[in-house]
């Protein structure tokens, strides 16, 4: 199925409405001022992924999230290694290199990216009237063309979403992958086309 601009519209207001969500919730969650914006996303051949991260080849911070309905796939929350740190940091309050940063770098991550990755997905989910249901989120320290490999059987495009954070002095940037099962990438442009 052919994507236009009106589909790739209407994904930006889903990806931007559950961002916007899953900012408020941490804010509040975290007691901290946290700003979020999605500068870029785009709809990208799975190939082409690591040439357009440019840590492709980094030890990265990954939450992986599986959903499951009517389309199914996974979303992966990636960050590479500095900002990774500096997001912990600037959320726990520990310096950048202790232990006990390391120690909570896991934890910290795993909720950040399960609260942001359900505000994206939930966004499409309700806007599209479509059930998801989600596998809890898991944690990795791994390169991108491993996750890449753990994600067998997607459809040749997966959606790309550049984010940034913005925590106190601290700029963070990340990338969220949405896979999508083979097939699936185009139920969820039927959907669209379905709903608006």
């Amino acid at each position: 199925m052919e994507l236009t601009e009106d589909h790739l519209d209407a994904i930006k207001e889903f990806i931007n409405i559950g961002v916007g969500k899953a900012a408020n919730i941490l804010n509040e969650l975290l007691d901290a001022h946290i700003s979020l914006d999605v500068p870029d996303l785009e709809i990208v051949p799975s190939a082409e992924v690591v040439n357009l991260v440019p840590y492709y080849n980094e030890v990265l911070s990954t939450i992986q999230l599986e959903f499951k309905g009517n389309f199914s796939g996974s979303a992966a929350l990636v960050f590479p290694p500095k900002s990774a740190s500096n997001l912990v940091a600037a959320l726990t309050g520990e310096e950048v290199g202790s232990s006990d940063l390391d120690m909570l770098r896991a934890e910290t991550l795993t909720e950040v990216g399960n609260i942001l990755i359900n505000g994206v997905m939930g966004s499409i989910s309700n806007m599209l009237e479509n059930r998801l249901d989600f596998i809890p989120p898991r944690y990795s320290e791994d390169s991108l063309e491993s996750i890449l490999s753990i994600n067998k059987d997607i459809s040749e495009n997966v959606l790309l979403i550049k984010t940034r954070f913005a925590v106190s002095d601290h700029k963070i940037e990340g990338n969220i992958i949405l896979f999508f099962k083979v097939g699936s990438f185009d139920t969820l442009i039927e959907s669209i086309e379905n709903q608006y």
